[in-house]
């Protein structure tokens, strides 16, 4: 599988607006709460995008941020498509990942991992939620190298959905390895330049997966303390009797 390069001038620029926005760091400082980004998005919450190009034109949500860079940005269609049912198929996907995805592995986050009170039925279900999901997007990978396109795919808006996801998934309590042809996918998308530089804006995260493998190996309290947040996730499997099916 290959990310094809190089890109045309223009395709470029609309990558380099995907993954490379320079983003403010709201990690600690809580910002988006302020006024003046409620004004971009009423939710207070991330991604939202403000387009200096077009009159400071602001879109809020990643499905709706995308659709509206590629349809603005990318007029030789190097990262969407022209056929309707190709179309189609990648706002389903999108929209898997917007529905269905990151509300399930964002609540996995939560209660796998920043809860306060351990509790054993909610961690086991949206961790589950997660592995089932994932199951989904790997059997779509069994025989492609991207979700959509013709013959094994062409990487599109719809893989750029779900990568963010994909990329932290450890943080959530899910085994990459479960899913060998999403971690295929995965492993080829992070050997492109692009997504190394555009991952590590505005910093580069401890929470991915490439981060999360090497502390595991190169930090024994960081291994033994997610060694017992393994062991408190399965104990909560085997209370609920979780077993997993994708779908």
């Amino acid at each position: 599988m290959v990310i094809r390069q190089p890109f045309s001038r223009s395709s470029r620029k609309l990558m380099e607006r995907i993954i490379f926005i320079q983003a403010i760091n709201i990690s600690e400082e809580n910002i988006q709460k302020e006024p003046w980004f409620t004004e971009i998005y009423p939710n207070g919450r991330i991604p939202a995008i403000v387009d200096h190009d077009r009159n400071d034109f602001a879109v809020f949500e990643g499905a709706a941020i995308l659709s509206y860079l590629t349809r603005h940005y990318d007029p030789e269609h190097r990262f969407s498509f022209t056929d309707s049912d190709d179309i189609s198929r990648a706002e389903q996907w999108i929209a898997w990942q917007h529905g269905g995805l990151g509300p399930m592995q964002g609540q996995a986050n939560h209660f796998y991992r920043l809860a306060k009170e351990r509790i054993p039925y909610p961690t086991q279900r949206y961790i589950g939620e997660s592995e089932s999901l994932y199951g989904i997007l790997d059997t779509q990978l069994k025989d492609h190298d991207y979700p959509i396109g013709a013959g094994k795919g062409k990487y599109s808006i719809a893989d750029i959905a779900s990568f963010s996801w994909v990329n932290a998934l450890y943080f959530a309590g899910v085994d990459l390895s479960q899913s060998p042809h999403l971690e295929k996918w995965w492993g080829e998308l992070m050997r492109d330049l692009l997504f190394k530089k555009g991952i590590a804006i505005p910093n580069a995260s401890k929470l991915v997966n490439v981060n999360f493998r090497r502390r595991l190996e190169e930090e024994p309290e960081f291994k033994e303390a997610e060694d017992k947040l393994m062991e408190l996730g399965g104990r909560a499997k085997e209370q609920y009797g979780y077993k997993f099916a994708s779908p």
